[in-house]
């Protein structure tokens, strides 16, 4: 079966390097999960916004640290979710001096909007419309669009003024065997928000069903997309 992200990319999928579909390419049938670990050569966060950032830390999304060569860990774990989902986790742990920081998602593929959903944080409050394209160096390359916020009853979509684009690209660079990552959010209002780029390597490890750690999963699932 194909993964979600070969699902959103479609023939692009396979533009993408070997190693890079590797690390996109598994789903929950395939026993597998990708687990990563490397530095973060530069995290940075704009002053403007460390207190709606500083907010974000409670439900792991993002967080008002700078800094440079910080330790991190991604953990992406594939399973069908309470609602039948097929799922991706995306488990982003940030090592500062004094604390650890989260930046948690799990991704979905949703056949409706016809485009990879991103539930950020660890209760799946805010669904993110993403766009996928190869990029020329054969990495991934991520935009966030669509953002709508769903708690119990309320649900409403954020005015384009109050939320953040987020930029990613995800390449596997041959000369360092390593993967390198470029994050950047920014408001069309304050400007940059967030962002970092950094290196790390992963692997491939066999992981069955009752593999999957709790923590790794959100405390609630939401069903809107």
């Amino acid at each position: 079966m194909a993964s979600i992200y070969e699902r959103a990319l479609g023939e692009e999928f396979g533009r993408l390097h070997p190693r890079i579909r590797e690390r996109f390419g598994f789903g929950s049938e395939d026993g597998v999960a990708s687990i990563g670990a490397g530095v973060m050569h530069r995290i940075w966060a704009s002053k403007w916004t460390a207190l709606p950032l500083l907010i974000g830390t409670s439900r792991h999304i993002m967080f008002p640290e700078s800094g440079t060569e910080i330790p991190f860990t991604i953990e992406n774990y594939a399973y069908r979710d309470g609602y039948g989902r097929e799922t991706v986790t995306w488990n982003r742990h940030f090592t500062f001096r004094s604390k650890v920081r989260h930046f948690d998602a799990t991704m979905i593929y949703s056949s409706r909007r016809r485009r990879i959903v991103d539930y950020l944080g660890n209760k799946q409050h805010l669904a993110v419309d993403l766009e996928l394209e190869a990029a020329p160096n054969g990495g991934i390359r991520i935009r966030s669009s669509d953002q709508r916020f769903y708690e119990g009853w309320l649900q409403f979509p954020f005015p384009a003024g109050l939320t953040g684009t987020a930029e990613v690209c995800e390449w596997f660079d041959d000369a360092e065997d390593a993967y390198k990552i470029s994050v950047n959010v920014s408001n069309p209002v304050f400007g940059p928000v967030f962002g970092y780029q950094g290196t790390f390597r992963a692997q491939l490890v066999p992981c069955g069903r009752t593999d999957i750690p709790d923590h790794a999963k959100p405390l609630r699932e939401e069903l809107r997309e």
